[in-house]
């Protein structure tokens, strides 16, 4: 039976979980505002610096589902300290660095570390109290998405006032912070259990996920009809396949196929990966306007700077829509709640079509997309933790966490290949076109209204959490 956990405050460790999820979803976007400069700092061609962003996409690809299976097996608190540990070191590898090979050490260290989010969700459930259960993890669920907004003006300002490898130095001293805070403040509870860790579908999952994830990131660049783009994305999803096949023969799998398959589930997986689209389109096509010159005509002519301060108010909507998220879910369901949050972030799109002439224009629409990501992303490890026991809840939310990764990466090449072939010769240059970004707005808020129809899909379910014994879960777990 569990009991409430003796010690510590369940604010404190909120609050901590919190931070750190920022923290770790800051470094995903931590080097967009030198990317175009990369090149030329570490000595390389623009082909090789690119990795130093996808190589951080694919770390947090694998890593997700894969901490979530350890946290289940060793204990959330632990795994989530290890991963702290993990960001610290990327972090220090990267503020050391310069040339490209540390680089991609440090940046794929800090991928590695991505597994912190869906872990601290999972187990806020278990050191919360009933009636702060839900604000705390749509407050998590929201940093996804917040750390990645905030990051943009962050790393931007520090560019412009200090050396580029200032944005690490500062990124580390924060992770220290965290790798304290939950060393000290977040309850270990006794949630761990026995079983063996399947090192073959780790392996396995690890080179589906990359092959595929580097098919559709390199679409842009190599093209989407080019024999490495088909092969990678076609050797993915046949090596994603065989591991689906050997999972199911397992007695212990990595990941629980079976009860992925089960509808509340594979539905809300699904919609994860058309909201994670919605959310990353206009983190892409929004800077990208902001920046081009007014000359264009529908260019906004902001600096790096000022694109990034225009979108910080996004990324604290997100914040603030996690406790009506909260409220949502209690009122009307964890369903309901998705949909109206996807809803949103669609009509946010809408806005943006229609309101795209001023840099104000595209605040108020990236506000509105981002309310709906908030309120959207809190709802989905609800009802994920609602449709599996709590033995498996940190690696049924941390495949979620990679369904919507996959939406975002999806995001990332659909845009660019829009922005890239829908162009207007601007002296010596190939811009964007108008119709190019109304076109990606119109992408997005597909996407966004696919996810409405995929959620309707999604199954009642009972809102209380039965223990392995049968009897309703009423508390959290005993801490030691």
């Amino acid at each position: 039976m569990s009991t409430t956990p003796r010690g510590g405050s369940p604010v404190a460790a909120t609050v901590a979980l919190c931070f750190g999820g920022l923290t770790v979803a800051l470094t995903q976007t931590l080097v967009i505002p030198i990317q175009s400069e990369l090149p030329r700092l570490l000595g390389t061609s623009a082909a090789n610096a690119a990795w130093v962003v996808t190589i951080t996409l694919l770390a947090a690809a694998v890593t997700m589902p894969v901490a979530g299976r350890l946290a289940d097996l060793f204990g959330k608190q632990r795994v989530l300290v290890v991963s702290a540990a993990i960001l610290v070191a990327g972090l220090l590898v990267s503020a050391l660095s310069d040339t490209l090979a540390p680089m991609l050490v440090g940046r794929a260290l800090q991928g590695l570390a991505m597994g912190f989010i869906p872990v601290g969700i999972s187990l806020l459930r278990e050191i919360t109290p009933p009636h702060m259960a839900g604000s705390a993890v749509a407050a998590m669920s929201a940093t996804l998405g917040v750390g990645g907004a905030i990051g943009l003006p962050l790393s931007a300002w520090i560019v412009d006032v200090a050396d580029w490898h200032a944005l690490f130095w500062v990124a580390t001293a924060a992770a220290a912070v965290i790798l304290a805070l939950t060393w000290l403040v977040v309850p270990h509870v006794h949630d761990g259990r026995p079983g063996r860790v399947d090192a073959v579908g780790a392996i396995g999952l690890a080179i589906g996920l990359v092959s595929l994830l580097v098919g559709i990131s390199k679409a842009t660049t190599w093209g989407w009809g080019d024999a490495r783009t088909l092969g990678a994305i076609a050797a993915g999803l046949v090596v994603l396949v065989v591991w689906g096949v050997f999972e199911l023969r397992q007695a212990e799998p990595l990941v629980d196929l079976r009860a992925t398959a089960q509808r509340p589930v594979l539905m809300t997986n699904l919609a994860g990966i058309a909201i994670g689209f919605g959310m990353m389109a206009q983190s892409i096509v929004v800077p990208q306007l902001l920046q081009l010159p007014s000359a264009t005509g529908y260019g906004l002519g902001q600096s790096l700077l000022a694109a990034g301060l225009w979108m910080a108010p996004a990324g604290l909507m997100m914040m603030l829509f996690a406790p009506a998220s909260s409220k949502l879910i209690a009122d009307i369901g964890p369903k309901a709640t998705l949909m109206i949050g996807a809803a949103v972030l669609g009509s946010g799109y809408l806005v943006a079509f229609f309101l795209m002439g001023a840099p104000w224009q595209l605040l108020i629409a990236s506000c509105v997309s981002s309310a709906g990501v908030g309120i959207g992303y809190a709802a989905m490890p609800t009802l994920i933790m609602d449709a599996v026991p709590p033995s498996e809840a940190a690696s049924a939310v941390g495949l979620n966490a990679l369904t919507r990764s996959l939406g975002t990466t999806l995001a990332a090449a659909v845009m660019g290949t829009l922005l890239t072939s829908n162009t207007n010769s601007f002296g010596a240059f190939e811009l964007p076109s108008e119709g190019a970004f109304q076109l990606c707005f119109v992408a997005g808020a597909v996407a966004a209204f696919v996810g409405v129809a995929i959620a309707s899909t999604i199954p009642h379910q009972r809102r209380a959490r039965q223990t392995a014994a049968g009897e309703p879960q009423q508390a959290p777990a005993a801490a030691r």
